[in-house]
């Protein structure tokens, strides 16, 4: 992968003579709270160090001792690299305690990277003054519109929601357009069936598909992460691009459809970090974006937004060359 620092941003030359630069250069120190997942231990690090930046590391308790052997491991790569030894660090005491002491430690580190459950980031970003970039709720969103041709949308509908149920970027909630319902929701119903998933259907789904549950509020602005989906009859796009942007977490959504003119109103009108085209939610991420590694997938918008690659872990700095150049 290409270096992502140093890389002139913007440039020119003023009226008086002034070079004027914007370069890319690291964070700094990002603190990673993570649960499970020892594997984020060596993506994020590794990401981390790729963006010149330093990373304290915080896993889970109940995988410290394999964190433990995979941070020992890149350390010791990173002094052979010749690249400073406490670039990479590990918190090695089991425990809340060490996590409310990096909570407090806004004079050394630059940005805190949750990842987990939401309950861990909503007490990660009260509970600092450190600058947090969050990865909330994945309810993401696939609308079949009129024109959906019906093998491409059930397709599509069935990867997104069943190549991985558990992952923040699968399918929670079908939009399905009124004009096509009568005609896709049988086939839905059969392939959803066939990989053993529990559909909750608005009043309108449920009569033409009579034998699933009726889906309630709490369903729209559920993030199930298991073999269920929650499907809704929508009259038109707008309607579609109201309910995303209603009950949406900004994460992933998506359209099937013929029509440019429709694939453009979604895009331009859905306020989610990625919007797929004719395409599975589940492509939405580092590795199929061209980014590698990622350290999450970000649903705010500042600092930033999707995807979490060594790109994302830079800031820019100014950078004016004069020649003795003063203000008038």
């Amino acid at each position: 992968m290409p270096d992502p620092l140093n890389r002139i941003l913007a440039g020119h030359t003023n009226p008086v003579g002034l070079k004027v630069y914007k370069k890319s250069v690291p964070l700094g120190v990002i603190g990673i709270i993570y649960e499970s997942r020892p594997n984020v231990t060596t993506d994020s690090a590794g990401v981390c160090i790729k963006s010149g930046n330093a990373v304290i590391l915080r896993g889970g308790s109940e995988a410290l001792q394999t964190n433990t052997v995979l941070a020992d491991a890149m350390i010791e790569g990173l002094v052979k690299a010749g690249l400073p030894e406490n670039a990479i660090q590990i918190i090695r005491i089991p425990g809340h305690e060490a996590v409310g002491e990096l909570l407090k430690m806004e004079d050394y580190i630059d940005v805190l990277i949750p990842r987990g459950g939401k309950s861990l980031i909503k007490r990660i970003a009260e509970g600092t003054r450190i600058p947090v970039i969050k990865h909330y709720d994945g309810i993401c969103h696939l609308y079949l519109a009129a024109d959906a041709i019906a093998e491409q949308a059930v397709a599509l509908a069935v990867n997104s929601k069943c190549q991985s149920v558990q992952v923040c970027n699968a399918l929670e909630t079908l939009l399905v357009d009124r004009q096509c319902a009568d005609t896709l929701l049988p086939l839905l119903q059969a392939a959803f069936s066939a990989n053993g998933i529990e559909l909750r259907g608005c009043a309108l789904t449920q009569k033409l598909l009579p034998d699933i549950a009726l889906a309630n509020e709490e369903d729209w602005h559920t993030e199930y992460l298991a073999p269920i989906l929650s499907i809704k009859i929508v009259d038109g796009i707008t309607h579609a691009i109201s309910h995303i942007n209603q009950y949406g977490s900004g994460h992933t959504d998506g359209i099937v459809t013929q029509s440019l003119r429709l694939a453009e109103q979604f895009e331009a009108e859905v306020d989610s970090a990625s919007v797929m085209i004719n395409a599975s939610t589940r492509l939405s991420g580092g590795g199929d974006y061209g980014l590698g590694s990622v350290v999450g997938i970000s649903t705010d918008k500042l600092h930033v937004r999707g995807p979490v690659g060594p790109n994302e872990l830079t800031t820019y700095k100014w950078v004016a060359y004069g020649q003795g150049h003063l203000r008038d």
